[in-house]
């Protein structure tokens, strides 16, 4: 409790922004010195997971375990994807600017994760004050690990041997380095319900066809002809193929939707493009964002892998993960060594039997 001027403020609370009003006030004209939801906060956190839309999604399942072990904190997250977090699950969102960086070198925290293994967070990590700190920092100029429960998913991103025997989901693994058991907790996601779009969708059965998987990693990409022969197999076992995806996406989609036949209804914006994925029955994905989209919106999934670790993903028991017949040679890289992607020998039959079974 502090006192400005005779008045009482508490700038412990939860609800105290500092700058502007607290929500209690607004709603009910109460102020400090007799608010029943006066709100001390014991425990300041700040996450630092900066990453791409489908690494910060993933990430989420922490805060479950966070406000059960540290029920009276307040949770700072520092992203680039501040769009894919519900404000009722992170009390600051900072994106990642200017002004969140320089609010963080002179704020404090008792607890500190950085899961970012880039330099620019290391950084950030290694001079942020805080109590305790978990994840990775710098050491002599390159990422190393604050703790030691983060040293296996700092050595596995060292060593493809380390990586390809790790039999650890990614849950599993940023649960680890806070010293915590992962117990299935689910991801922190809103469907985006709010945003009150009727979607003019045929009626029947909806597979959400995610045709792409962005320009990083293009071995996954599943070949044209497969999705044809998988839009028709679907159609014909009485589903409605809907094919998803975003501005890259648009072209391939059009063509696909022209030769088929396939309900396409074009891209969207990313809040938008979440509730549209909301309205599907099961998702087929290759490893992209819509997958972890897809598994925040608890929806069943086909997902087809073929250069990543299968373990790294955890489906939650609603999906299964399926890859080529023969193991791919071309482990976490973005071009094919062989001349064509393994992806083509991940039948569309076997996708459609995936389907099936998920659905019956």
């Amino acid at each position: 409790m502090s006192l400005v001027n005779n008045e009482t403020v508490h700038i412990d609370c939860r609800h105290f922004k500092g700058d502007l009003p607290c929500i209690p006030h607004k709603n009910t004209g109460v102020k400090c010195v007799n608010c029943p939801q006066y709100s001390p906060v014991d425990k300041r956190i700040l996450i630092i997971k900066l990453g791409a839309i489908g690494d910060v999604i993933r990430t989420t399942p922490l805060l479950r375990k966070m406000r059960i072990e540290f029920p009276n904190s307040r949770i700072y997250w520092l992203t680039k994807s501040p769009e894919v977090l519900p404000n009722d699950a992170v009390d600051n969102i900072l994106p990642y600017n200017l002004e969140s960086i320089t609010y963080l070198q002179h704020a404090s925290f008792d607890i500190l994760v950085n899961l970012d293994k880039d330099l620019d967070a290391c950084s950030l990590a290694r001079g942020i004050h805080s109590t305790e700190k978990f994840g990775f920092t710098l050491k002599h100029g390159v990422v190393y690990p604050f703790n030691e429960e983060a040293n296996h998913k700092y050595l596995t991103g060292l060593f493809d041997d380390l990586s390809k025997s790790n039999v650890l989901s990614y849950p599993q693994e940023i649960f680890n380095i806070m010293g915590w058991k992962f117990q299935g907790e689910e991801y922190v996601f809103d469907n985006q319900e709010q945003l009150g779009i009727t979607w003019d969708l045929p009626q029947g059965k909806k597979i959400g066809l995610n045709t792409g998987c962005g320009d990083r990693w293009t071995t996954r990409l599943w070949p044209e002809e497969h999705w044809i022969e998988l839009i028709q197999k679907l159609s014909s076992s009485g589903f409605v193929p809907i094919l998803l995806g975003g501005p890259q996406e648009d072209e391939k989609n059009t063509s696909l939707s022209k030769k088929t036949g396939a309900f396409y209804p074009g891209y969207f914006d990313l809040p938008a493009f979440i509730n549209l994925m909301d309205q599907m029955d099961l998702i087929v994905t290759q490893v992209t964002m819509a997958m972890h989209i897809a598994v925040a919106l608890r929806k069943k999934l086909v997902l087809m892998n073929n250069i990543f670790n299968r373990h790294e993903f955890d489906l939650y028991g609603r999906g299964e993960l399926l890859e080529p017949s023969v193991a791919c040679e071309c482990y976490f890289s973005g071009k094919c060594k062989m001349g064509a992607s393994c992806m083509k020998d991940l039948s569309p039959a076997s996708v459609l039997q995936s389907v099936l079974k998920q659905l019956s």
